[in-house]
């Protein structure tokens, strides 16, 4: 599950942007850069530094040829084994203790609707940023913003 967490640098009151990202099967090379495609629209123009841990998909020829054409993205790499500096893997580790803990949905839907209702226990906890302006093939965890609109899972 691909998770981002923004702070927009031109809009700092609105505060943080929490999404994640569900689709059937693996994230590999060419899933990621589509992803990246929609963190792109979301920032609309801003420039992005993405903080990546090792995994292989993010850091491949491939990916690293892809990055390199963006002129609106840099990538940083966290150290190796520091879960704890990455904070969408608190956010995983918070919903595998509750609202995944033994959980076998039929559906990705069933998966998808127990993680958003574990993200907003947390954002509603105060214990991540609030986020806010959901994108497209992205769910939000936001309560909606007068400029924000609903999306639908793919």
């Amino acid at each position: 599950m691909p998770a981002a967490l923004g702070y927009p640098s031109t809009e700092a009151e609105r505060g943080a942007r929490l999404c994640f990202h569900l689709k059937p099967g693996s994230y590999d090379t060419a899933a990621l850069t589509t992803v990246l495609e929609e963190v792109k629209a979301c920032y609309a123009g801003e420039p992005v530094v993405l903080i990546w841990d090792g995994l292989g998909a993010h850091w491949s020829w491939a990916m690293r040829d892809w990055v390199a054409a963006q002129g609106w993205l840099a990538v940083e790499r966290l150290p190796a084994y520091a879960p704890e500096l990455n904070p969408v893997e608190m956010l995983r580790a918070s919903l595998k203790t509750r609202e995944l803990a033994n959980f076998a949905g039929d559906h990705l839907s069933e998966i998808a609707d127990a993680t958003e209702t574990g993200i907003n226990r947390v954002c509603d906890a105060e214990q991540l940023p609030g986020p806010s302006a959901p994108t497209p093939g992205w769910k939000s965890t936001t309560k909606p913003h007068p400029a924000n609109k609903k999306i639908s899972r793919r």
